[in-house]
């Protein structure tokens, strides 16, 4: 089938978080499938300009948004592997962005513009996909044109949508509707208008064929009030109309490979995992700590915010500090957070160690040095962090919520707690301190089994390939008409 994603970052083109690794895993894994797949993202400068990427501009897009807005688009496109991929903008919209530190800096009518311009390089490609694969709340008026806008020559193109973290939205006024080009009488609740907003990720959901999130754990969650972000009544409709899917994200294996990854010290496998104890030395030279290679390494690679768990994490610092172990932290985020993080590194700076930086390679090496990983979160949707550490060998201590609950298990690959409060925490990472020195028996099985574990995008992909394929159908019972 023919196959158009949509993200607002692209891993190598763009990338803040998971959502880039994701956008550039799976529709690699559609393709190795055999499928017709376009990857379009928007148009950033230091993407366009990257000789190693080799964006060549096909086209200027004429885009009419409403009777007093009108702009042209660039059209660039270019490969990744062999996925071709679309940068989509100008230099007001997305054009000037020159890090990926910026790349959220944009308001609604960049995202709408994007929207837009999507169909129209379709149209001027002419390829026109059988579906359209949105994530996140930047791309959800995608459905929402595709319906409305697109004429005849997209009745029948089916949409979905991933929410990747529903507690990030996308609210604004009622004069989103002209500006989209839009009548406004689709201000309504069935439709784009919630409490007196425009939603858009609820109007999203309304408009896609089908919608999933990023795990099946998470699209439990998201219907209740404790995690439904003020949406659990439209996901748990979405559920009772046999629209919400969960699917679990993977990893690109080639990526994330202990035994190939050149920013390792030393490479091993799960038979001769011990070796990676040189990764742990080496890494705690680079941070100026002593060779230690018995004291277990702690570690997280996240965002720093209380999603992530960090407030619970302080608040058991004392405890964590004072168990035979260091703690390595690269994140950057919440100031507050870290201002809290420096204050204890000065106290206990043999112990603790906070790096706040965007550092892919140093995430690298912390993965391949680290005993133990710590995922405390509130809330996860599904979570990339512990499907690396495990390939890395990496043993995860995860609170069970969203897709860590469906990845990672007590006594098989992990340690596991269920209340979000610091003394649980505290108690899973004793727990994972103490079997690493007390138990190697138990700790070479946990490390083995993680590092076992299928978190390849095979699976996933056949999953996402299923959801396409009811969507598609799914359209065509709403559009007969249109059949092509």
């Amino acid at each position: 089938m023919k196959i158009l994603y949509v993200s607002v970052e692209v891993a190598p083109y763009a990338k803040v978080g998971g959502l880039a690794d994701v956008a550039e895993g799976l529709p690699k894994a559609l393709v190795e499938a055999g499928h017709d797949v376009r990857v379009a993202c928007p148009g950033y400068g230091m993407a366009i300009a990257d000789p190693d990427l080799r964006m060549k501009k096909v086209r200027s897009v004429p885009v009419a948004m409403n009777p007093i807005w009108s702009e042209e688009v660039d059209h660039y496109a270019g490969t990744n592997g062999a996925v071709p991929t679309w940068l989509i903008g100008n230099e007001q919209h997305f054009a000037w962005v020159q890090r990926s530190e910026d790349l959220y800096s944009h308001g609604r009518d960049s995202y709408l513009l994007f929207a837009r311009a999507l169909l129209a390089a379709c149209e001027a490609e002419g390829w026109i996909p059988d579906v359209i694969s949105c994530n996140d709340w930047q791309t959800a008026f995608v459905p929402v044109f595709v319906r409305e806008l697109g004429g005849a020559a997209w009745a029948n193109v089916a949409t979905t949508y991933t929410i990747h973290n529903l507690a990030y939205q996308g609210e604004f006024g009622a004069d989103t509707l002209p500006s989209a080009g839009l009548p406004t009488e689709l201000f309504t609740g069935d439709k784009l208008e919630f409490f007196g907003r425009v939603n858009f990720l609820k109007s999203a959901c309304k408009y896609a064929d089908l919608v999933n999130t990023v795990s099946p754990r998470y699209a439990e969650e998201i219907q209740t009030e404790q995690y439904g972000c003020g949406l659990w009544g439209v996901m748990r409709s979405l559920a009772e109309e046999g629209r919400l899917r969960g699917i679990l994200n993977g990893i690109d294996l080639e990526r994330f490979d202990p035994t190939e990854d050149a920013e390792l010290a030393a490479k091993y496998s799960e038979d001769n995992w011990p070796d990676k104890v040189a990764n742990k030395l080496a890494l705690q030279k680079e941070l100026d700590w002593e060779s230690d290679e018995k004291m277990p390494l702690l570690a997280i690679v996240s965002r720093l915010s209380d999603q992530k768990g960090f407030d619970l994490l302080i608040k058991a610092l004392p405890g964590i500090l004072n168990l035979p172990s260091q703690l390595v932290i690269l994140a950057v985020g919440d100031p507050n957070a870290a201002s809290q993080l420096r204050q204890v590194q000065a106290e206990w700076p043999d112990r603790l160690r906070l790096v706040e930086r965007f550092d892919a390679p140093l995430a690298q090496r912390i993965y391949g040095a680290a005993d133990i990983f710590l995922m405390p979160s509130h809330f996860e949707p599904c979570g990339l962090g512990q499907l690396i550490a495990m390939r890395y060998g990496s043993v995860p201590v995860a609170r069970m919520t969203g897709g860590l609950a469906n990845t990672v298990f007590e006594g098989e690959n992990g340690f596991a707690y269920e209340q979000a409060a610091a003394r649980p925490l505290l108690e899973a990472i004793s727990r994972a301190v103490g079997t690493y020195h007390g138990d190697k028996a138990t700790w070479s099985k946990l490390v083995e089994n993680g590092m076992r574990g299928d978190y390849g995008w095979r699976g996933p992909a056949e999953e996402y390939v299923k959801m396409y394929s009811d969507a598609i159908a799914a359209r065509a019972k709403s559009a007969p008409q249109a059949a092509r």
